[in-house]
């Protein structure tokens, strides 16, 4: 649980660090470009503020001497103007002469008298083209200032001159202080949005990994032999299908389980009961306490019982093989209706005894397939089996070996109680028996269907089952026939429908 709940908050962090890390680097370009914006527009109303004052200076201005001169009405109009720009703007105005000298300045430009000088570098900078700058204005503020210079040029000796400059001067504390809001306000913003992204991939997270915790919890307890824990997701996503896959996964290890136990069981009970008795008669002989009259018929107990063991032995050697990937086939060309009579001749005993009528057996004509006939043997062996085995006393077995043209088609019916619906789709898994099953097949392991199932896919061939509960069950496999009958083999066929012997054997099964 622990090392879960590392990898979870490893996540989680790796999530959050991404997530700030991209958050940070949008916060800073955001606030970039939004400062790069205002300092230029800052720099533009200041610079048309400062062409504006310098054209009512030449306007109200005369030259003399290469110096301005202002009269007293042009003075005040000069003054006037300077003081509504600077005391809508918040700005400070300074006009300067060639030589530095302040000519004007607004009320407002604290530190500032006619007495303050400009450094000449500043003004001729101004003069020659314009100066535009973040400093102290040659030591006359103690701080840094936004600084905009623009030339004042009038008309003399028909050719334009500069004559002064007008400087535009802002206060560098507002830009910093536009700064610090700004980042403030970002920063709020950013603690907000983080904290929720912070609850929306927390919840998100654990939401995701929940699952894979009920399902790592799940998959342990299956390794402990618990397969009750379902993993309870309901979602249609990814998540949802492998939840949805890994209980289909856990239905189907746990019916695997309750068969394996009941195989167990079933295997302990079928070695132990026939060797139990085998021992006891066996001992009874040795021993003198059964009559040598009655020898014989306990010696054949003792070898139905022996031939017990050797199916369940035989049984559990396939069922390696098929496990191991070792059963493989030794393809021939032979008759599978030949094989279908053989097989029924086998229980031609048992049929008679449960008073059975064995019907189309003797309709059945030779049809060559390609196959391994011992397997083939098994498969009829095991379907004819249960065939005799669950059909009712006085009921009918129906058998068919049919040609489509492609494959041979073998079908077996027999009355009696059926299969039920909810229990035909599971007859061909290993160890499964059902119900009405084991109280008919006391000595069954649940194996034979699933070695036919198994036999019959070999052969690239498929085996269906139906079932109307209460009436009858029927079996139906389909196998590849042989595309060419062989000469040799069609002389055989030919000579057996002349001798006739299918037809006396069928007869016999049917007595």
């Amino acid at each position: 649980m622990k090392n879960r709940q590392t990898i979870f908050k490893k996540y989680l962090y790796i999530s959050m660090f991404v997530t700030l890390i991209g958050f940070t680097i949008l916060g800073v370009m955001i606030v970039f470009f939004i400062m790069q914006n205002w300092q230029n527009d800052r720099w533009d109303g200041m610079k048309s503020n400062a062409a504006t004052i310098s054209l009512s200076i030449a306007d109200n201005a005369l030259i003399s001497d290469g110096k301005l001169k202002f009269s007293q009405k042009s003075s005040e109009v000069i003054q006037a103007t300077m003081q509504t720009f600077s005391g809508g703007i918040s700005d400070d105005i300074i006009v300067a002469d060639s030589n530095g000298n302040i000519l004007f300045y607004s009320e407002n430009a604290a530190g500032i008298d006619k007495n303050t000088a400009i450094r000449g570098d500043f003004v001729k900078q101004a003069m020659d083209g314009g100066v535009c700058e973040i400093s102290q204005l040659g030591g006359i503020y103690g701080s840094k200032y936004y600084i905009v210079g623009v030339p004042v040029l009038m008309f003399q000796n028909q050719k334009t001159v500069s004559v002064g400059a007008v400087f535009v001067t802002s206060s560098a504390t507002h830009y910093y202080e536009y700064i610090t809001t700004i980042i403030k306000i970002f920063c709020s913003a950013g603690i907000v949005t983080f904290a929720l992204i912070f609850c929306f991939v927390g919840i998100f997270s654990y939401k995701l990994t929940k699952p894979l915790q009920q399902m790592a919890k799940a998959a342990k307890a299956f390794g402990n032999g618990d397969f009750s824990i379902r993993v309870n997701v309901k979602s249609k996503d990814e998540v949802g299908e492998l939840a949805r896959a890994f209980n289909s996964m856990a239905d189907k290890l746990a019916a695997s389980e309750g068969m394996r136990r009941a195989f167990v069981a079933n295997v302990s009970h079928e070695l132990k009961t026939p060797m139990t008795t085998i021992a006891g008669f066996i001992d009874g002989i040795l021993d003198g306490t059964i009559p040598t009259a009655r020898e014989k018929y306990y010696l054949n107990i003792v070898t139905v019982e022996i031939k017990r063991l050797s199916r369940l032995v035989t049984s559990m050697l396939a069922l390696s093989r098929i496990d191991s990937g070792e059963l493989k086939m030794a393809s021939q060309s032979f008759d599978i209706s030949s094989t279908v009579l053989n097989t029924f001749l086998t229980f031609e005993q048992k049929i008679e005894s449960k008073k059975i009528n064995v019907v189309g057996l003797e309709d059945n004509k030779p049809l060559y397939i390609e196959g391994d006939p011992d397997m083939i043997h098994q498969v009829v062996y095991n379907l004819v089996e249960n065939a005799s085995k669950f059909t009712n006393e006085g009921g009918n077995i129906t058998v068919s070996v049919e040609d489509d043209g492609h494959d041979a088609i073998v079908t077996i019916t027999n009355t009696g109680e059926g299969i039920p619906k909810d229990q035909i789709g599971f007859i061909f898994d290993r160890f499964y028996k059902t119900d009405k099953s084991r109280s008919h097949d006391k000595n069954g392991m649940g194996l034979g269907l699933y070695l036919v199932k198994t036999i019959i896919q070999l052969h690239n061939g498929e085996i269906t089952a139906e079932s109307v509960e209460g009436e009858s069950t029927t079996f139906k496999f389909r196998l590849p026939k042989k595309k060419e009958t062989p000469k040799k083999l069609a002389s055989l066929i030919v000579t057996s429908k002349k001798g006739g012997s299918s037809e006396e054997k069928s007869s016999a099964v049917n007595k």
